[in-house]
């Protein structure tokens, strides 16, 4: 699509700009370099599409070697799950910055 210059024609959601009362927090990683294991790890959620509705995948990456240090799967978006894999990771070490984006 954008090689052919087609976009979408439906309203995009607006997600990443915050409103008046959410607090706006320092982007740690500008201009970081990333020289060593545990520096930094990264998490994310995602939602697959399923027959029968969606699952959620959060993710935690270790972001030096790009390696998934933990995950978790769940039906729905209870903070359980993402709890699990972060104790998971955290079995395996600490680091520095971990960083989410607005929906973690």
């Amino acid at each position: 699509m954008r090689e052919l210059g087609l976009s979408v024609i439906y309203r995009k959601p607006r997600l990443s700009i915050p409103g008046r009362r959410h607090k706006i927090y320092p982007y740690l990683l500008r201009g970081l370099a990333i020289v060593k294991p545990n520096q930094v790890w990264s998490s994310d959620i995602t939602s697959i599409r399923l027959a029968h509705g969606f699952v959620y995948l959060v993710a935690i990456i270790e972001v030096f070697s790009r390696t998934v240090i933990s995950w978790a799967l769940s039906t729905t978006l209870e903070k359980d799950f993402c709890l699990e894999a972060l104790g998971e990771a955290l079995r395996l070490g600490k680091p520095e910055i971990f960083n989410t984006d607005q929906g973690s």
